[in-house]
């Protein structure tokens, strides 16, 4: 079977373009109007898809960590819970970004962080699920994610060869559509921690599954890189303004990097062209100017029998090729040939 992933009206395959998904998170602040411009930001960019973070956060976190104090420039609220529910969204934001996304021609879709969120998510008909990366090993909420039967994204930073192995397990024996991106959990990522590498591997692996990018650094070659190396889902963090206040902004691609990003994935595509090697129309002039065919090396007579010092080699290449002069060594000549004639099987007894 072919690997293959559907997300909305996008069929993702090996001999697709990358599909870009830009990574808003929680970049819009808890401020609707901001995330609205980060969605269409991400369509103008050339993005395919939008993508939120859902969390049920009292569900989510212990009592402590949510009442714990959480101050400084990053911080919405004076305590960790009170900071997260500032930023989060429900069903009337999400549905309003899902119009939105909707008129300027991308998918939207968002992370799952809990159960309670899983739900959320298909009740609103999401294209897809994205599991983060924290949440690889937890094999319970990814198997509940994949009987939802919608298209799972997971994310792999932090793990193990072992963990990704586990959780592809859990997940393909119930929903088949699955992407799995190599990710690793520095924000930001410095090129030496990125182990493009890894993307081979899942390659090998997991044959029946599409393999990407879910990249934290603030470049975009990495993400070509991952192309060529069979990379077909990107993700990359998006922002406005990279010096607005938030953990997030500081790694995150804005408007102008997004579009370079989109553009040099899809000049890969079409640089990686067709394994076959052939000669292509395009090589013609130029074969034509350097290569070289197999002509008379002086006046030849009819009669006379060809030898390594009766033939020579020159341009332009529009004649019998030069590997073929064995061939040619020990043939007559039914007719004369000028010095420079080209020499054709016609010509040979």
């Amino acid at each position: 079977m072919a690997r293959s992933i559907t997300i909305g009206n996008s069929t993702i395959t090996d001999s697709t373009d990358a599909y870009v998904i830009a990574e808003i998170g929680h970049n819009h602040g808890g401020d609707l109007g901001l995330a609205e411009e980060l969605v269409r930001m991400a369509a103008k960019s050339g993005a395919h898809a939008a993508k939120l973070q859902k969390r049920n956060n009292k569900a989510l976190f212990t009592k402590a960590m949510y009442n714990s104090p959480y101050t400084g420039r990053n911080s919405y609220g004076a305590t960790y819970g009170e900071h997260r529910e500032a930023v989060e969204f429900g069903e009337k934001e999400y549905r309003h970004l899902a119009g939105v996304a909707s008129e300027t021609g991308i998918a939207f879709f968002s992370t799952a962080f809990d159960f309670e969120s899983v739900d959320f998510l298909a009740e609103l008909g999401m294209p897809a699920i994205k599991m983060a990366s924290g949440d690889l090993t937890n094999t319970p909420l990814l198997a509940y994610a994949a009987k939802t039967g919608i298209p799972l994204v997971i994310s792999t930073g932090g793990a193990a060869m072992e963990d990704v192995r586990r959780a592809v397990d859990t997940v393909l024996p119930l929903n088949s559509q699955l992407a799995v991106l190599q990710c690793t959990a520095a924000y930001p990522a410095t090129p030496d921690v990125l182990n493009l590498s890894v993307i081979s591997t899942f390659r090998e692996e997991f044959p029946d599954v599409v393999v990407g990018l879910s990249g934290h650094d603030v470049e975009t070659e990495s993400s070509v890189i991952a192309y060529a190396l069979g990379a077909r889902v990107v993700e990359k963090h998006v922002t406005l303004d990279r010096t607005m206040p938030g953990s997030d902004h500081h790694f995150s691609l804005e408007a102008d990097h997004l579009r370079v990003l989109v553009d040099g994935l899809e000049r890969t595509r079409r640089s990686l062209g067709d394994p076959v090697k052939q000669v292509l129309p395009v090589e013609q002039p130029a074969l034509h100017k350097m290569a070289k065919k197999l002509v008379a090396a002086r006046d030849l007579r009819a009669g006379e029998t060809l030898t390594t010092d009766s033939i020579a080699i020159k341009s332009p290449g529009d004649g019998l090729r030069p590997y073929l002069l064995g061939e040619l060594v020990g043939r007559t000549l039914l007719e004369p040939l000028a010095a420079d004639d080209s020499i054709q099987l016609s010509n040979l007894g």
